[in-house]
């Protein structure tokens, strides 16, 4: 009995739903809009008025008096010659005027 009424209510919502989207409105209007009434109007209290706060007095940094820094380049320092105990066997062969190194003494 129940699934006869629930069947029976649903294909009713089916046809009924079908036939309250087919109408047609006809309105007439004549451009006037409507009354608007506003909000109320609040007047906000005057602000209540604050002594600005003292001003506060603060004693300056101490004056610092240093010398101004110098700058000091490092000392010279010189390095000896080089110095040659006889070197390698090329530097005893020399030439001399027409002579030059080993074996050719005229």
């Amino acid at each position: 009995m129940k699934r006869w009424i629930v069947s029976g209510l649903g294909a009713a919502a089916l046809l009924a739903s079908g036939v309250a989207l087919a109408h047609v409105d006809v309105g007439i209007s004549i451009g006037v809009p409507p009354l608007i009434v506003g909000a109320p109007v609040y007047a906000a209290p005057a602000p209540v008025y604050m002594a600005p706060p003292a001003p506060v007095y603060v004693a300056p940094p101490p004056v610092v008096v240093a010398p101004r820094p110098v700058y000091v380049a490092p000392r010279p320092y010189y390095y000896p010659g080089p110095y040659y105990h006889g070197g390698p066997r090329y530097y005893r062969e020399r030439w001399d005027n027409d002579h030059h190194g080993k074996g050719h003494h005229h």
